[in-house]
């Protein structure tokens, strides 16, 4: 078993290398986070809800030497809903179509039947190199990660998976993630980039803005709420007569719950709720944007959304 913790020499002049990586596993494994600290900002929301991620986000990291542009799945889950399964054919279909395939397992977590589920899949698909990526490290002693560590190496053995490598890293302390993007690279195949220089992701500003709202909303509702929010952003216009110096983005978005009782929640009491997800929001999409943004927010009910073809399809599903 190789576990990596330390850097190997680059050999000079190597060909420029650029591709796709994906990162895999159950919900809240620490993939969004992950992605955010190789991309260096944010691009991927993270929750410390489960199942928040419902697109395919790319960050890229742009290097002298590679480009490597990480696809950020839904987590793999056994699903209970039409949502759930669409989720889990769009994991399968990229896991097909990436060059290497890091597979998060939370430091903080002993394997359960979720991880197996998931191992199983990819020991499925031959061809793509995989790599086991241990994160959260920072929640742990050295004892438990080595232990960890010897767990997925066994899981490996078990179900016929070769990991190419097995990398210990902390997204939040920032431990070995240039390691782990300097141990994809070779994986990558050669080629001149794909994105230009100081593009971080491909997702459509609106996508990125409606993400940015649904996370903001998804922010201290403790029960089972975050199944149940969608976010569309219905325009974004520049506001007339604007001074060109500074111009002003007015957004217009629906929140979108499943029942008419979730509305209070989302809202709070007097309104304040959601007034504090307008306001958490808007600073992140200012950031996002460079531009200053008015944003008008409304909490509509799409009955049982999740299960509805036709409403999954409006929503963006």
């Amino acid at each position: 078993m190789s576990v990596r913790t330390q850097s190997s020499e680059q050999p000079a002049e190597a060909a420029h290398r650029a591709g796709f990586a994906c990162f895999v596993g159950r919900p809240n494994a620490g993939k969004s986070t992950l992605t955010n600290a190789l991309v260096g900002t944010k691009v991927a929301i993270t929750s410390n809800r489960p199942q928040t991620t419902r697109h395919t986000v790319r960050g890229i990291v742009h290097r002298p030497d590679a480009q490597l542009i990480l696809v950020d799945t839904p987590g793999l889950h056994k699903p209970r809903t039409l949502l759930g399964e669409r989720l889990n054919d769009v994991v399968r279909t990229t896991w097909a179509e990436v060059d290497v395939i890091g597979f998060c397992l939370p430091a903080n977590e002993k394997l359960g039947p979720g991880d197996r589920f998931i191992a199983k899949e990819l020991a499925g698909i031959k061809r793509t190199p995989k790599v086991a990526v241990v994160t959260k490290t920072d929640l742990v002693d050295s004892k438990t990660l080595a232990e960890q560590l010897i767990a997925i190496d066994q899981l490996g053995k078990e179900l016929g998976i070769e990991w190419a490598e097995i990398v210990p890293v902390s997204a939040v302390g920032d431990q070995q993630v240039q390691l782990l993007a300097e141990l994809l690279v070779p994986m990558l195949p050669e080629s001149p980039p794909l994105y230009p220089e100081g593009d971080l992701t491909d997702e459509p500003e609106q996508v990125m803005v409606a993400e940015l709202i649904r996370e903001a909303a998804l922010e201290g509702v403790r029960d089972e709420l975050p199944h149940s929010i969608a976010v569309v952003v219905e325009e974004m216009l520049p506001r007339e007569d604007r001074p060109a110096d500074k111009p002003l983005l007015d957004i217009h978005a629906n929140i979108y719950i499943e029942r008419p009782s979730q509305k209070g929640i989302i809202i709070g009491p007097k309104g304040k709720r959601l007034k504090d997800v307008g306001i958490k929001s808007r600073k992140q999409i200012e950031a996002l944007l460079g531009t200053a943004v008015f944003l008008d927010l409304h909490v509509k009910v799409a009955k049982d959304w999740q299960r509805d073809p036709k409403q999954l399809r409006k929503l963006g599903f």
